[in-house]
């Protein structure tokens, strides 16, 4: 909104035709013609001559002027079918009013008043101080043409009963006030004639405004309150506030104001009462003033009421409070006897002298009084010092008290009228538009840098502006030619009888929708956008032309046929729609010259573009700049102040996001077109947020910005957005340059890529709005996608989408989906974002292209963000997911061929949702594609689901890779041999062997994992062929190449066993059988060759603790490698072997440990190293001396050796034999006990029995044997 002196930074047009107005921006109101080149004189002689008054009623617009004329013009109505024609008025009557003779010419002030009255349709006109009668609407004189003279004001009709009533409905007659010299008249107009109520005493009155029965009435000097009914006054203050002839004693207090006895009316009953005493002390219209009126108005409504009855009708008597009658006929027709109307006594044809009113002092200011009824409960007086100081408008209500805080005009007001407010009658107001708002329009003369200039202060008085200043705006007329304020030419205002309805074309043609084309040079049809010209994003024109036909087989737009002429009638509709809503009436006239306009209530969307152009305007003339700071702010301030705003209308619905649109889109120019001064980020903020809440087309927004106009989808309908934004945005695309279009996105500056990224996150958030059609998301997305790729480029290879980054929401639109899935396919594979491209294609269930997409970033294609991290492993996990099965043995076998060990987990996986494959398929399959997979699968089988079945073949795969390992490395051969050395050479306690080279196995070397396998499987129990796998080991290690041979022992026979003789040198066919001894000692027990296999571990291993284990778990069992078996199910631990191996898995028995331990005996004797032959001999016989034989350890012991080396074995064998025969003993002794219980049982069982028959004793042997039989369990179950 603009103030005062910022009149000369700009005025907006808003006149039409012929005269232009000058409106500051944002005015509420705008001057629209109603009536020009108005002929004020019949020759058009006459310069000086001007309008007075002017008043209008069903089409009928009367013009008084200065020379005494009273105009009548018919108004023509502007043709239905034509939107550009305009109404027109005719001249149907020049009038002259009858004029008092001997009236000087240069004292007449023409035609005064026209006050119309439709309900009897009359009309009083006052001119030359003379009151003449006419009907309505063509003017005939009535009541015989006779006038009412010495009149100074003709007015009074109560504003409450409604004013523009049609004569369709006429009442009984319509009560007036005639001003005389002395007093006023209460008359009542009726059909027929015009008769005189009553008649007040109140002198000089020249102005007043009545709401019921209480009229706010002014003289030359002072306001008061009228209550024409109990004929009561109360006067409220002076015009002037210099103006001191007044006593101070008679404000605020009631004074009645009935005529004389002779006057031909009585005081009423209620003016009897006596009047209340006058305050010595001044003048206060305190709350005992309005107590005073108020009390007097509850004490009489019922009476008033009946007096209403009564005034409706002209013949009837007045009320019964006054003997006289109180209506008194206004003259009849000269030839009729009757009465004239009551009038002063004759005068010189002079203006009506104001002889009650006392003389004014030498320094008297005389002021025009202003009296107007914003509300039914309030009038509005002004009051001033000087006609060029400042004014004060107060507000009193019907009591006299104060309503509402003062108003300020700059200047004394020539003329005033009210607009708006809660309960006006007479506003202005758009028909479906404003808010109900009240305003004051003033017509005053204000002093610029210029001179003087007449025209209308407006502001509000239904607002309590506090302690800031009041919002003030200043309207001037502006001449035809010149298109310049006319300083000179008082303006006049009033309001009109009857309001028109007019149209906002203006509005019409921004709010209207029209069809945008977002393409510099476009087809009028288009259908589908290219895509962007980018170097990294432009398509072959066969490319284009396959999408082209895509989008016209598209559903959505094809199936409906467009019927000719429907963007035609589309526009239309829209025009019909919005001239509906952008209707307005108006009742306030504007006059200045011979011109006469209509001041309309300015649309809100025409005082807040104003505000824009204002915003634009000033700033190109000071700075020619457009994207100034100042232009920014005053467009975000215009922002801010509609943000809170609710719409009430659908038209102020449609202007709020009208003005959003056009304000944001002239930020974001700013924006897009000047880097300097740059948007702070709460300036962007509120752009981006003005954008989306607007409603704009995101394809509009799109539009400006060349880099990504060509990503916009429209269908065949197109775009549609308000015609002024349509105007504003193909302004701005058809002044680009031919080079804006060639550019990529890469070209935009940094901070539009973050606006960009901002607003159209924001606008994806709108999906699912069945308001908005699918090609803008489709835009949205493309345009979307594009951005973020283009911002990703400055992330690091590989990094992960870390929160808020712009890899994270990248992600997050590819995961969600978009509805330009073509669109972004092509765009990822510009920019060689394969893994985010896969991400799309998980979106859309699309297995075999995310597979596909991975397999190609796995097999070197690039891809240059680096996301997809360990491929493999995610094209295992994957397939775990999946269902497809083909799918799964299709990337199961490729990956199985690139990393056997992960590939076998896929068809592994218990947890997989594919069908399972049979394992037979599965052997087959991978011995086809991806033969070094098959071990790993062959383990899952054998150690994890004990399927026994291929153990003889997985034997055989790990028996392949270490015989090949022995055969091509020389250091696998020596790191063998080493391991037996080393192994030797640890001092007890040492773990054994198996485990030592489990330990020191290399983690990730699978030859030795293989190895351990091996010897598991061996050790196993399982069913294989160990004679073939014997041979295939001493075949390959015969074959090995030769190294160089070392020192072994050799062994002679002593007293029948194998002993130490000396040295010799091995053959190197010899030291290389040796290499795979632990496989050697297995399949010797296998083969239940125990010596040899006891004799391995002892000489070749030195295992000791290994070779007490065989002994007495038996064999093999005693060879797996520790921590091995848990790595076997319990199925492959508990498979047992057909009858031919049963024997092999029981523990052995004691006869089969005795001659094991005696085995190991005989080779612990022929140790080389003494020292550990006597201490293993001492160990052995001490620990498991329960197994010897005294009498065989003694014949194998060497004499030589020392008692201490075997006397912890001859102790704890004599402890034995002790034991034994002490043990012996303990029995014996239990079985006499137990044998005299016995007998001690048979005689008391005798006993009890008594005599017997001799020939019984025969049987007495044989029964007591059964005796003891049947005694013996139950003695000892007793015990």
């Amino acid at each position: 909104m603009a103030s005062d002196p910022q009149r000369t930074q700009g005025r907006a047009a808003a006149a039409a035709a012929a005269v232009a107005v000058a409106a500051l921006p944002g005015a509420p109101y705008a001057l629209r013609p109603l009536l020009h080149d108005v002929p004020l004189s019949a020759d058009g002689s006459t310069e000086d001559v001007k309008i007075n008054c002017v008043d209008y009623y069903d089409g009928n617009l009367y013009v008084g002027t200065s020379a005494s004329e009273l105009l009548h013009f018919f108004r023509i109505p502007p043709d239905p079918n034509d939107p550009a024609s305009t109404d027109a008025f005719i001249l149907a009557t020049r009038l002259s009013p009858a004029e008092p003779s001997g009236v000087i010419n240069g004292s007449r002030p023409g035609v005064q008043q026209i006050l119309l009255l439709p309900r009897v349709a009359k009309a009083c006109v006052l001119c030359n101080w003379t009151v003449t009668f006419y009907s309505l609407p063509e003017l005939s004189p009535v009541f015989g043409g006779t006038p009412v003279k010495n009149c100074s004001w003709i007015g009074g009709v109560d504003l409450n009963d409604g004013r523009d009533d049609r004569g369709n409905d006429r009442s009984p007659g319509v009560t007036i006030l005639l001003s005389l010299n002395r007093r006023i008249q209460v008359v009542r107009i009726g059909d027929e004639d015009a008769r005189v109520l009553r008649k007040i005493d109140f002198a000089g009155s020249t102005l007043s405004v009545r709401r019921d029965s209480i009229a706010c009435v002014a003289d030359p000097r002072s306001y008061s309150l009228l209550d024409v009914d109990r004929q009561l006054k109360i006067p409220l203050m002076s015009i002037s506030s210099l103006d001191h002839s007044q006593p101070d004693g008679t404000f605020g207090q009631a004074q009645n104001v009935a005529s004389a006895p002779d006057s031909g009316l009585s005081r009423s009953a209620s003016s009897a009462t006596a009047r209340a005493p006058a305050n010595p002390q001044g003048h206060s219209r305190s709350t005992s003033l309005g107590g005073f009126i108020s009390g007097i108005r509850r004490n009489d409504r019922r009476g008033g009421e009946a007096e209403d009855s009564v005034f409706q009708d002209s013949d009837a008597p007045p009320p019964s409070r006054s003997p006289a009658p109180a209506d008194k006929p206004l003259p009849a027709p000269p030839r009729d006897s009757g009465g004239f109307l009551a009038a002063p006594p004759p005068r010189t044809a002079t203006p009506p002298v104001r002889t009650t009113t006392p003389s004014p002092n030498p320094a008297s200011v005389f002021l025009k009084p202003h009296i107007v009824s914003p509300t039914a409960e309030e009038f509005l007086i002004v009051t001033g010092t000087g006609p060029l100081d400042p004014g004060i408008g107060m507000f009193v209500n019907l009591d006299g008290d104060p309503t509402r805080p003062t108003l300020e005009f700059e200047r004394y007001p020539r003329e005033i009228a009210v607009d708006g407010g809660s309960a006006d009658l007479s506003s202005s107001l758009p028909s479906l538009g404003a808010r109900e708002e009240g305003y004051v329009l003033a017509s005053m003369i204000k002093e610029f840098d210029d001179g003087l200039h007449h025209g209308l202060e407006i502001q509000r008085f239904d607002v309590n502006m506090g302690e800031n200043e009041p919002q003030k705006w200043w309207l001037e007329v502006k001449d035809d030619g010149s298109k310049e304020p006319v300083p000179s030419t008082p303006i006049g205002i009033r309001s009109l009888l009857q309001s028109e309805e007019m149209l906002f074309e203006d509005v019409v043609g921004r709010l209207c929708q029209r069809r945008f084309s977002p393409f510099k040079g476009q087809p009028e049809t288009p259908t589908m956008s290219l895509k962007s010209s980018d170097s990294r994003t432009a398509l072959s024109l066969q490319r284009l032309s396959q999408e082209k036909a895509l989008f016209d087989r598209d559903p959505e737009s094809d199936d409906e046929q467009l019927p000719p002429g429907w963007e035609a009638k589309r526009n239309q509709e829209g025009e019909d729609f919005v001239r509906r809503l952008a209707k307005t009436s108006s009742r306030l006239a504007v006059w200045a010259g011979d011109n006469i306009w209509w001041a309309v209530r300015n649309p809100l969307l025409s005082q807040l573009d104003s505000a824009l152009e204002m915003a634009a305007a000033g700033q190109n003339q000071q700075s020619n700049n457009p994207t100034s700071l100042e232009t920014r702010r005053q467009l975000l301030s215009l922002l801010h102040m509609i943000e809170d705003r609710e719409a009430t209308t659908e038209l102020e619905f449609m202007t709020l996001g009208y003005i959003k649109q056009k304000t944001s889109v002239m930020l974001l120019t700013a924006f897009l077109s000047s880097p300097e001064p740059p948007f702070t980020d709460t300036e962007t903020l509120a752009m981006e947020e003005n954008l989306v809440g607007g409603d704009l087309d995101a394809r509009v927004v799109l539009s400006l910005i060349p880099a990504l106009r060509n990503e916009i989808v429209v269908n065949r309908r197109g775009i549609w957005i308000y015609g002024g934004i349509k105007n504003m945005v193909e302004s701005y695309i058809s002044s680009e340059t031919d080079g804006l279009v060639i550019q990529g996105v890469s070209s935009l500056a940094p901070n539009v890529l973050q606006f960009l990224r901002r607003f159209l996150s924001a606008w994806r958030k709108k999906k699912g709005f069945g308001s908005i059609p699918d090609e803008v998301f489709r835009t949205v997305d493309a345009s979307l996608l594009l951005v973020l790729l283009e911002l990703d480029q400055s992330t690091p290879v590989g990094q992960p989408g870390k929160l808020g980054s712009v890899r994270k929401e990248l992600y997050e639109l590819v995961d969600h989906g978009v509805d330009c899935f073509d669109r972004a396919v092509d765009l990822l594979e510009t920019y060689r974002r394969l893994f985010v491209l896969s991400r799309l294609y998980q979106n859309r269930k699309m297995v075999a292209d995310v597979l596909g997409t991975w397999r190609r970033i796995i097999d070197g294609e690039e891809d240059r963000g680096g996301e997809l991290g360990d491929g493999e492993q995610r094209v295992r996990s994957y397939l775990s997911n999946i269902s497809n099965q083909a799918l799964v043995q299709e990337y199961g076998l490729w990956l199985a061929s690139r990393d056997p060990k992960l590939g076998v987990q896929v068809f592994t996986d218990e947890k997989g949702k594919a069908p399972k494959f049979e394992h037979t398929q599965i052997v087959a399959l991978l011995r086809e594609e991806a033969p070094d997979a098959v071990k790993y699968y062959l383990e899952h089988l054998v150690f994890g689901k004990g399927n026994t079945a291929y153990v003889n073949e997985l034997i055989t795969y790990y028996l392949d890779i270490v015989i090949t390992d022995l055969e091509t490395s020389p250091a696998s051969r020596d790191n063998i041999a080493a391991s037996y050395d080393t192994y030797r050479a640890l001092h007890p306690p040492k773990p054994t062997y198996l485990r030592f080279l489990a330990d020191n196995a290399p983690p990730n070397d699978e030859v030795w994992q293989s190895r351990l396998r091996l010897l598991q499987l061996l050790g196993g129990g399982h069913d294989y062929d160990a004679a073939a796998i014997r041979r295939r080991i001493d075949d390959t290690l015969s074959a090995l190449p030769s190294s160089p041979s070392g020192p072994v022992n050799g062994v002679t026979s002593i007293n029948g066993l194998a002993t130490t003789t000396t040295t010799t040198t091995t053959t190197p066919s010899s030291q290389n059988k040796s290499l795979l001894v632990p496989e050697s000692i297995i399949l010797a027990s296998r083969a239940r060759h125990h010596t040899t296999a006891l004799r391995l571990l002892v000489h070749r291993l030195g295992d000791h603790d290994t070779a007490v284990s065989y002994c007495i778990r038996g064999g093999a069992a005693a060879l797996t490698p520790a921590g091995t078996t848990a790595m076997t199910s319990t199925g492959a631990r508990h498979h047992r072997r057909d009858s031919d191996s049963d024997s092999d898995d029981l523990p052995p028995t004691w006869d089969e440990q005795t001659r094991l331990f005696r085995a190991l005996l005989e080779e612990f004797l022929v140790l080389r190293d003494e020292d550990e032959r006597v201490e293993q001999t001492g160990a052995l016989l001490e620990r498991f001396g329960g197994w010897f034989d005294v009498v065989e350890v003694l014949a194998l012991v060497p004499e030589g050796w020392a008692v201490e080396v075997v006397g912890g074995f001859f102790v704890a064998a004599l402890r034995r034999m002790v034991g034994e025969r002490r043990e012996a003993m303990v029995e014996r002794a239990l079985s006499g006990a137990e044998n005299l219980r016995v007998g001690f049982e048979f005689v008391v069982k005798v006993e009890g029995m008594g005599g017997v028959v001799w020939w019984k004793l025969r049987y007495l042997p044989t029964l007591f044997t059964c005796h003891l039989l049947s005694t013996v369990p139950t003695s000892r179950s007793m015990e």
